[in-house]
C-alpha cells in the first residue's frame, strides 16, 4: 500500500484497486492516510472521527465483526469522510462516505477486480478501459445541471451518496445507507432552542479552526456571514474574508459583503470578475470537474478560491447548508400554498376545476384568470414533481431538444424516480422536511458541495462546511416545521435567534448567492458570445441535440430573453467542453 501527503486533508484524493482474483488478494491504494492491522487494511480521505480512538484501535475493534449489515460499524465514523477498508483474509472491501455526502467516492467492480477513486478522473486511470458515455447521464445533466449520485457519465461506474456505502465480495457489490437525517416534530423551549443553535454554529466554526491558515466566503447572505461572524469571534487574527463582484445590476452582492465585514471587523477581498475572466475559465473550469457540471456560479467561486489562494490562505470556510436545513428558499412557501389546493374536496378539483384550466378551454386566455389557470395546473401536480414546475428542459420539452435517437437510449422518467427517491415519500414527515430531504441531496450533495469543493481543489486551497456539521444537521431536522417557516417568513427561527448578533442588513437581504450573468453578458460580449456559439457548434454534430433546437437558441431564443435563454446555452457549452477536454 503507497501513501501521498497532499498539502491539506479535503483535498486529498485517494484510488484503489482490489483484486478478488487468484490465490490471495492484491490491494493497490494511494490515500491521505492507511493503517494495517495485519490482513485489515484502512485508507481514507478527509477528517474521520473514530468513535474507538485512532484508526489502528478502530481497526482492531471490527476485525471480528459480521460486514454483512455494515451499518453498526460505520455509525462509529463522524465528520466529513471517504472510507476503504480490505480485509484480505475474507476477500472483501467496504467503500464508505460521510453522512453528508462531503467527501466523494466513485467505484467500478469489472473482471474480478474494484476500482475506486475520489474523481472519478482517478478510477479512469486506474481503469480506462471500456469506459462509455451513459446517455441517461446526458439527460440528467440537462434535467438538474448536473449528474445526481449514484449514477455518473459512465455507464456500469457507481458514485455513494450521502451515509452510502458499497461492500464487495468476489461474487457481488451490495449498495446500501447505514444513515439517515432524523426529521421528526420536537417541541423543546423555545429560548433554550435557540441559545442552543447559537451555541451549535460557533462549535462548528471553531471545529474548522485547524492550525492551518483560514479564512471565509462571504457573499452577505445570512449563511456565509453567520460563519464569518463566528469566525471573527473565535479565529486568531487576521481575520480576512473573500468576495465576489460583477458590473451587472442585480447580480452585485459586495454592499452586503462589505456591511457585514464592517459589522465583524474582517479584511474583506473583493475580486470583480468580468465577461474576460468568464471566457478564460470556461475550459478550465469545465475540464476541472471529473464529470458535466452546469451551476454557472462555479465561475466567481473559483475566482473568489483563487483570490483567497494568492493571499496567503489555505483553508476557507463555506456556508453552504443554511437554507436547507433551516427553510431559506421560496419554493417551500410556494409549495406550502399550492398544497391548500390538496385540501379541496376531490370532486371540486378533478370535476370541476382542473378541467377549467385545461389548455383547450378560454380561460386561460383571460387576462384575470391566469393565475387562477396557472395556480390550478401546477397545485394538480403531485409532489415532487411539482416542484420542477419550471425545469428548462421540462418546459422547453425533450423532444424539441434531442433527436430522436437519443431519447430512444434514455428513460425521460428517470429524473422523478431520483426526485421521489430523495424526496423520502415514504417517511411520515411533514411537507417542508420532505422538501428539505429532497434538497439536502439533490441541491446541497449533488450540487454545491461538488461546485465548491472542485473549485476550491482548482485553486489548490481547502474548503471545509461548518453548517454542515452533523451535529447542526440533527438539530435542525428536530425543529417543529411551522418554527422553521412561519406564515410564509422564510428561515424565521434562525432569524430570531440570530437577530441579535447578524447585522440588520443580512436580516433583511433577499436571497442572491454568486450569480453569474452570463446571460446578459453573453447578449452584450462578443468575445463570449463567440465561445458559446463555436461549442455549440460543435455539438451540434453530435446527434444528442437537435441541430434546429441549437439554431433557435443561437438565434431567436438569445435575442427575445438573454438572461432565460443563457442558462441552456450555459449547460451545453460546458457540457461540450467537458467532452472535448475528456477526449470524447
Amino acid at each position: 500500500m503507497n501513501t501521498t501527503t497532499p498539502r491539506t486533508a479535503l483535498t486529498a484524493t485517494m484510488q484503489g484497486t482490489v483484486s478478488f482474483a487468484g490465490p490471495s488478494q492484491d490491494v493497490e491504494i494511494d490515500a491521505l492516510r492507511h493503517h494495517h492491522a495485519g490482513p485489515l487494511s484502512l485508507a481514507w480521505t478527509g477528517h474521520p472521527h473514530f468513535e474507538d480512538g485512532d484508526a489502528s484501535t478502530f481497526l482492531a475493534s471490527i476485525r471480528s465483526r459480521d460486514w454483512q449489515d455494515p451499518t453498526a460499524l460505520l455509525s462509529r465514523i463522524n465528520g466529513p469522510f471517504a472510507i476503504a477498508i480490505v480485509d484480505a483474509a475474507k476477500r472483501r472491501c467496504l467503500l464508505a462516505v460521510d453522512r453528508l455526502g462531503i467527501m466523494p467516492l466513485a467505484y467500478r467492480q469489472r473482471n474480478g477486480r474494484l476500482f475506486f477513486g475520489s474523481t472519478l478522473d482517478l478510477l479512469r486511470e486506474a481503469d480506462p478501459s471500456g469506459l462509455e458515455i451513459d446517455p441517461q447521464a446526458i439527460y440528467d445533466y440537462l434535467y438538474f445541471h448536473m449528474i445526481p449520485a449514484p449514477r455518473t457519465v459512465y455507464r456500469d461506474v457507481s458514485k455513494l451518496e450521502p451515509a452510502g456505502y458499497v461492500l464487495c465480495t468476489e461474487e457481488h457489490c451490495h449498495s446500501g445507507r447505514y444513515w439517515d437525517i432524523p426529521y421528526r416534530e420536537e417541541a423543546p423551549a423555545r429560548p433554550e432552542a435557540e441559545e442552543q443553535l447559537r451555541q451549535l454554529l460557533e462549535d462548528a466554526v471553531v471545529d474548522n479552526l485547524e492550525g492551518t491558515a483560514t479564512g471565509t466566503f462571504l457573499s452577505g447572505g445570512l449563511d456565509s456571514t453567520t460563519v464569518s461572524g463566528y469566525f471573527s469571534r473565535r479565529a486568531p487574527a487576521p481575520h480576512r474574508a473573500f468576495s465576489v463582484g460583477f458590473d451587472a445590476e442585480g447580480y452585485d452582492e459586495t454592499p452586503w459583503a462589505r456591511e457585514a465585514a464592517s459589522h465583524y471587523g474582517l479584511e474583506l477581498s473583493t475580486y470583480y470578475v468580468t465577461p474576460d475572466d468568464v471566457c478564460a475559465a470556461v475550459p478550465r473550469i469545465a475540464a476541472a470537474y471529473d464529470e458535466p457540471f452546469g451551476n454557472a456560479s462555479a465561475i466567481p467561486a473559483y475566482f473568489c478560491a483563487r483570490r483567497a489562494r494568492e493571499a496567503g490562505i489555505e483553508c476557507l470556510l463555506a456556508g453552504d447548508g443554511g437554507d436547507e436545513l433551516f427553510a431559506g428558499n421560496s419554493r417551500y412557501a410556494r409549495q406550502l400554498i399550492f398544497a391548500h389546493y390538496d385540501a379541496l374536496p376531490r370532486w371540486l378539483r378533478k370535476g370541476m376545476l382542473e378541467p377549467l384550466a385545461r389548455p383547450e378551454t378560454p380561460l386561460h386566455r383571460l387576462p384575470l384568470a391566469r393565475k387562477l389557470v396557472s395556480y390550478i395546473r401546477q397545485a394538480s401536480l403531485p409532489m415532487p414533481e411539482r416542484m420542477e414546475s419550471y425545469n428548462l428542459l421540462l418546459r422547453a420539452g425533450a423532444g424539441n431538444v434531442f433527436t430522436p435517437d437519443f431519447l430512444g437510449r434514455i428513460n425521460p422518467e428517470e429524473p422523478c424516480r431520483l426526485l421521489r427517491e430523495a424526496y423520502r415519500a415514504d417517511d411520515d414527515i411533514s411537507l417542508l422536511k420532505h422538501m428539505l430531504a429532497l434538497d439536502m441531496k439533490i441541491t446541497i450533495a449533488d450540487n454545491d458541495i461538488r461546485k465548491v469543493s472542485h473549485m476550491c481543489r482548482l485553486a489548490g486551497i481547502e474548503v471545509r462546511y461548518p453548517m454542515l456539521d452533523e451535529r447542526l444537521v440533527r438539530f435542525a431536522a428536530g425543529l417543529p416545521s411551522d418554527w422553521l417557516l412561519a406564515h410564509g417568513e422564510l428561515r424565521a427561527f434562525y432569524r430570531r435567534a440570530l437577530s441579535g448578533f447578524l447585522p440588520r442588513a443580512t436580516l433583511e437581504k433577499s436571497k442572491h448567492g454568486f450569480g453569474l450573468p452570463f446571460g446578459v453578458w453573453l447578449a452584450q460580449e462578443p468575445g463570449l458570445h463567440d465561445l458559446a456559439d463555436q461549442a455549440l457548434s460543435r455539438l451540434a454534430g453530435r446527434g444528442v441535440v437537435r441541430e434546429d433546437y441549437i439554431a433557435r437558441l443561437r438565434g431567436k431564443h438569445l435575442q427575445e430573453h438573454a438572461a432565460y435563454y443563457g442558462v441552456m446555452i450555459w449547460l451545453l457549452m460546458m457540457l461540450e467542453h467537458w467532452l472535448e477536454a475528456h477526449g470524447f
